[in-house]
């Protein structure tokens, strides 16, 4: 599942065992942008900003986690971007 707003974007992976996040995300990156550039769907070049965050999810989650991506536009009338990185950052913390 994938959906996002202006400035970042959410998706839900799942990897094999043999994938690395890394390799995951330059390839979507990469293949992303070259389609969004071939299509020409932006006046200027589109890259993306080096760098991105992931989490691992609980496969009971997994359905609160749909929901949340699917809800990004809502969720952000609300919160600005560094506003979620803190509430991640939070939940991060009080699970370890």
């Amino acid at each position: 599942m994938i959906n996002g707003v202006k400035e970042h974007m959410h998706a839900l992976i799942r990897l094999k065992p043999v994938q690395s996040v890394s390799e995951v995300m330059k390839q979507i990156k990469g293949a992303s942008a070259r389609w969004i550039n071939a299509e020409e769907l932006l006046s200027l070049k589109f890259q993306w900003q080096q760098g991105y965050g992931a989490l691992s999810v609980n496969p009971d989650d997994i359905d609160k986690v749909r929901k949340y991506i699917k809800n990004q536009r809502q969720h952000h009338k609300n919160w600005e971007l560094e506003d979620e990185l803190q509430r991640f950052r939070y939940f991060n913390e009080e699970a370890q």
